[in-house]
């Protein structure tokens, strides 16, 4: 029996411990690296090229989106399933736009789960049955797409990196500890982040992380 090796991207212990057990249940699954944020799942892909890699959509740090964005910009093939804790469609054409294998609503059950892995495994796609509507209308190219996930292809990746951090409430010198740049580097990427987005202060970039997905809007900045 052929072993599907498995990366876990979940920021939540009690929920990840939960996805191992119920994943490892299975004969012919192995979860080989378990990661906590997206910037450990970006390594981790790296250095352990896993088969499949089931990312969590909102993790602190780097988002479930722009890990993937990140991942597959330096392994194209890489098989990914989102999870997400929403059946929100603007979610899911990001994903899609991204070249992601799947994604799953975390309220699904666990023999769709396995059943999801299998299909990406094998180089298929596999969407929540949910989304088959919206999926059916997105080919055709009458799925239309929101003005946040236009805006968001506008951003390179470290702006993006950078947005979800000052949205969850870093400070410049912590941003510029956390990504190993220096502090005027930020201050460069958060005046850009502004002149793209047409905004003013840390409040709107916040208001625009929430809205476009790249934070969940329990996270709120606490300074501006």
């Amino acid at each position: 029996m052929k072993i599907i090796t498995i990366l876990l991207a979940e920021d939540h212990q009690i929920v990840r411990q939960g996805l191992r057990v119920l994943l490892e249940s299975e004969a012919d699954m192995k979860i080989v690296c378990e990661a906590e944020n997206g910037r450990q799942a970006v390594v981790m892909a790296k250095e352990h090229k896993p088969e499949v890699l089931l990312i969590d959509i909102a993790m602190p740090y780097l988002n479930g989106l722009e890990t993937a964005r990140q991942i597959l910009q330096a392994n194209p093939s890489s098989r990914i399933l989102i999870l997400s804790a929403h059946s929100d469609i603007a979610y899911l054409e990001k994903a899609i736009n991204l070249g992601v294998a799947g994604f799953l609503i975390k309220q699904t059950s666990a023999s769709m789960l396995a059943k999801a892995i299998r299909a990406v495994a094998q180089g298929k796609t596999f969407f929540s049955p949910s989304f088959s509507k919206h999926l059916a209308e997105y080919e055709k190219g009458i799925g239309g797409g929101s003005s946040g996930k236009n805006q968001s292809k506008k951003l390179t990746s470290r702006e993006s990196e950078v947005l979800q951090l000052i949205a969850e409430g870093m400070a410049n010198k912590q941003t510029a500890s956390e990504l190993g740049i220096s502090i005027k580097t930020v201050e460069k990427h958060r005046q850009a982040l502004m002149d793209k987005l047409g905004l003013h202060d840390t409040a709107g970039l916040t208001r625009y992380a929430i809205e476009s997905g790249v934070i969940e809007s329990s996270v709120q900045s606490t300074t501006d």
